[in-house]
């Protein structure tokens, strides 16, 4: 072993009773949507990117066997997703250090453990990323919106099955703002990009 950290996955709560471990993988793509979307640099090591249980082992190769597992194939699926979202937003890496490129949008929701803030590339362009850090889905969320888009878009949900997840969420609707407002579906335990429409 390296240092003794353990990884990532290993380091995700959930119920110990649930054979899945569903909890500690949504944990574990709700985190990386969130580092994704939040302001600063991606860092994973080796074997995060698939969700490899144990801490990296200098002396011996990857696990890639694991990939064979679905829940492991959908945490690689999404860092390519989130990768390529990132590359095609600048909004989430042009003004990564500035505080313009930043807007929080609801810091303060303890009681339901949601996050959300919107990513600006100075340009006009916009991603709104919101986390709901909990097992539980929150139909009928509403969220100030930014000012200057009247409809928004799903661009990733971190809960789709295409990751592992319940496929919770807003799928391919049109979200129009509303009084300044999104309604938004928070899937449990996830992170939503939404782009505008």
């Amino acid at each position: 072993m390296v240092h003794g950290k353990g990884s990532l996955l290993g380091k995700m709560p959930g119920d110990p009773n649930d054979p899945a471990q569903w909890q500690r993988y949504a944990n574990l793509r709700a985190y990386y949507g969130f580092m994704w979307g939040h302001p600063g640099k991606k860092l994973l090591f080796m074997g995060q990117e698939f969700a490899q249980p144990g801490e990296w082992n200098h002396d011996a190769e990857l696990p890639w066997a694991l990939l064979d597992d679905a829940r492991h194939a959908g945490v690689q699926c999404l860092l390519r997703d989130l990768n390529r979202l990132y590359r095609s937003q600048p909004a989430l890496h042009r003004l990564d250090c500035e505080p313009a490129g930043f807007q929080w949008l609801q810091a303060e929701d303890r009681e339901q453990s949601v996050l959300a803030w919107a990513r600006h590339d100075g340009q006009g362009g916009c991603v709104i990323v919101v986390c709901n850090f909990t097992p539980v889905p929150r139909p009928g969320y509403r969220l100030p919106a930014p000012v200057g888009t009247s409809a928004w878009r799903e661009a990733l949900n971190t809960d789709s099955a295409h990751y592992g997840g319940s496929n919770a969420g807003n799928l391919d609707a049109v979200l129009p703002v509303a009084e300044g407002q999104l309604t938004l579906t928070l899937p449990p335990l996830a992170t939503l990009f939404l782009v505008p429409a």
